[in-house]
């Protein structure tokens, strides 16, 4: 059951990280929704876990060249929707864990972007959206979740990204959650639809070989529109927003 929960006021919210295991994870999960706060002058950085390599259709690309192609198809995308600060951490796409190294990592930036809200994926499966649920989805989900709290705002933790990298600990105010399996907020992207679309199709190694790319993809923004009791036509994105502050 949908139970509405009413997040930080967006006017209250100055920078925003996001946190996704691969290139085009966001793209799927919330562009439109990232479009419309950069529309209303919110800053938004990217923090991508693994390298991607082992995406795309064609076997004939080494997957050390896929990593790359997909590096620079998210940096386009990010152009897309306003987005110019990219960061990947070049974990071994596939093999992602929530390790206390990717712990650390994610600390480390959260430290250096000091965003009031963050947006990660699910580190709970959905059985209803199984493909969200992709073990380095879930695995990059649980290691943010676990870097917000406790570790980014404890001087305790991690204590040499404070002593040697001086980096002071921050607090978190706010985690929106992709493909949860209960979400309690939706945003209405409508008017951002066609710009999360485009971001799509530069991620064109992995979206290219589908011809209902856009179809697929703007039925289910529909789908959450309806759910959510918009007018027909409408779009949708839907979340899991937690305070964390």
């Amino acid at each position: 059951m949908f139970e509405p929960y009413t997040p930080i006021n967006d006017q209250e919210i100055k920078n925003i990280l996001v946190v996704t295991a691969h290139p085009d994870d966001l793209d799927f999960g919330c562009s439109g929704t990232i479009a419309l706060w950069r529309a209303a002058g919110i800053a938004v950085s990217y923090l991508i876990c693994t390298n991607g390599d082992q995406g795309g259709e064609d076997p004939s690309i080494s997957r050390e060249d896929m990593a790359k192609i997909r590096q620079g198809e998210q940096r386009d995308a990010a152009k897309v929707v306003g987005v110019d600060n990219v960061t990947f951490l070049n974990y071994r796409d596939g093999w992602l864990e929530p390790t206390i190294a990717l712990r650390k990592d994610i600390v480390r930036q959260i430290r250096i972007h000091k965003p009031d809200r963050m947006v990660i994926q699910s580190p709970d499966r959905n059985w209803d959206r199984l493909f969200a649920s992709h073990p380095d989805h879930m695995a990059a989900g649980e290691a943010a979740i676990q870097a917000v709290y406790p570790d980014a705002r404890n001087q305790f933790a991690f204590e040499d990204l404070l002593k040697e990298e001086k980096l002071e600990p921050h607090r978190i105010r706010e985690v929106w959650v992709m493909a949860a399996p209960q979400s309690n907020h939706f945003v209405d992207i409508t008017e951002t639809m066609d710009l999360k679309i485009k971001a799509l199709k530069a991620h064109a190694s992995q979206t290219g070989h589908n011809p209902k790319m856009e179809e697929m993809v703007r039925s289910w923004g529909e789908k959450n529109g309806e759910a959510m009791g918009l007018t027909k036509g409408s779009y949708a994105e839907i979340f899991r927003v937690v305070n964390t502050d």
